[in-house]
């Protein structure tokens, strides 16, 4: 048995192997389907959908022939939109119909909401009538909302019930979800007035009357409310369900810490994506594709470094007449861009986990201005008496540690005001902010350190 146990954690520990890989990969090319469905079975559907991602399109097809009617429907909720596309398209109605079948709404929404009507309209008409009533009624909801992201199926009972009704009732029951967490007690109206955890449910007498188990200090959704709230709201309150009600307050769906915690990881990816001026690439991407969506901040960021160069030019006969200040000046720009970035990556972070509020943001400023100050004065101290020894000059010493100084304290205050400044515009304050900051840092640092120069060595 210790044997047995201390091999388990080497058998899970890397389930998508290379020799895993090829395995499947040997099955598909022999077309042996038996083979294909043994190596598939013990790989969890993420797992799949990160091989099929990674393999190449006519492997993916390949894969996707053979396993026919097999093929799990989870696998799709889980694949990136523009693999999931290609296959969606490539699938016979048969086998899109058998995948769809099983899934929960929330995930069928999930895999509907993104596509053209067309092929939204082939996903429906896979589901039975009950299942495309209610995906129907979840995409009518805004994108990117709480009722967007709630599953329909909900497992509800009466305050009046005891525990043994409800035990009865599950177990009679084939329609519950696949995973839930709570029994929600509605009273007739349908309005949620408690929830009973299964755990405590399990653990009390069967004559134990739902009202004397449920608690009522629960929190609900509004089917409006954005999905960042929701992942918000989870994740300060620690919640594992929760339900979602509609203008009235009557119960239409529950969502749950998977689907949380999906939206949470998309908007901390989507924040490192705005911070680099990247859009929604994936690694499936084309060439073209990818070039086009960097495109455009490429655009902006050579608009700014000419903006740059246009301090620099203004400065043209100092650096002329000390050429020293030419191999100095970068340094002045860079550790400014740099003190810029980790001050806004704070700053964005605060802002998403709603940290950064009215109240502290003065104090949040002040604080990042003062760090500035203190890390401008040491590498000041360094970087001029370094400067001064190497040139023999104790003015131009003191020029550069002025200048690290000023810009020092200036990217302290850009990287918090700018991304504050994005979000009172109503713009996602990770909106490569970066490039905003370094164009402040490096046109101050320019223009202080030569300007500097200009006035006091020449």
């Amino acid at each position: 048995m210790t044997d047995e146990i201390e091999k388990e954690p080497e058998a899970q520990a890397d389930t998508l192997s290379r020799e895993t890989v090829e395995t499947i990969l040997a099955a598909v090319e022999a077309g042996d389907h038996d083979a294909l469905l043994d190596a598939l079975e013990p790989l969890h559907a993420a797992d799949i959908a990160d091989l099929l991602e990674q393999i190449s399109r006519s492997e993916r097809r390949a894969l996707i022939t053979l396993w026919g009617v097999k093929l799990d429907g989870a696998v799709l909720s889980e694949l990136e939109e523009g693999v999931r596309d290609e296959i969606l398209a490539e699938l016979p109605d048969a086998i899109l119909a058998a995948a769809v079948q099983d899934l929960e709404t929330d995930d069928v929404v999930y895999l509907t909401e993104d596509m053209d009507e067309p092929q939204q309209e082939r996903i429906l008409r896979a589901l039975d009538a009950a299942d495309r009533v209610a995906v129907e009624q979840s995409l009518q909801y805004e994108e990117d909302s709480a009722g967007r992201l709630m599953q329909r199926e909900v497992v509800v009972a009466p305050e009046h019930w005891t525990v043994g009704d409800s035990i009865d009732f599950m177990r009679a029951e084939e329609w519950l979800p696949d995973s839930f967490y709570d029994l929600i007690i509605v009273d007739p109206q349908m309005h949620p007035t408690g929830i009973v955890s299964l755990g405590r449910l399990m653990g009390s007498g069967r004559a134990t009357k739902l009202k004397d188990l449920m608690n009522e200090d629960f929190r609900t959704l509004r089917v409006d409310q954005p999905q960042d709230d929701v992942a918000y709201v989870f994740n300060k309150y620690h919640l594992i369900s929760a339900p979602v009600v509609d203008e009235n307050g009557r119960l239409v769906g529950v969502i749950t810490i998977d689907d949380a915690m999906e939206v949470l990881e998309e908007e901390t990816e989507q924040d490192m994506r705005l911070l680099a001026g990247v859009g929604d690439e994936e690694l499936s991407d084309g060439v073209a594709v990818i070039a086009r969506s960097r495109f455009v901040w490429l655009t902006v960021n050579l608009g700014t470094a000419i903006l740059a160069s246009a301090v620099i030019a203004m400065f043209t006969s100092t650096i002329e007449a000390v050429v020293a200040l030419a191999v100095l000046m970068p340094i002045v720009a860079s550790m400014g861009g740099n003190a810029g970035t980790q001050t806004l990556t704070v700053a964005v972070r605060a802002l998403a986990t709603r940290n950064l509020t009215s109240s502290n943001m003065g104090r949040f400023i002040g604080r990042e201005g003062f760090v500035g100050l203190i890390n401008g004065l040491g590498f000041a101290l360094l970087i001029g008496l370094l400067a001064g020894l190497f040139y023999a000059d104790a003015t131009l010493g003191l020029v550069i540690g002025v200048a690290m100084i000023g810009n020092m304290v200036v990217a302290g205050f850009a990287g918090v005001l700018v991304p504050i400044a994005l979000d009172r515009l109503g713009a996602d304050p990770a909106l490569a902010s970066g490039t905003f900051v370094t164009t402040i840092t490096d046109v101050f640092g320019f223009f202080a350190f030569l300007g500097l120069a200009g006035a006091m060595l020449l």
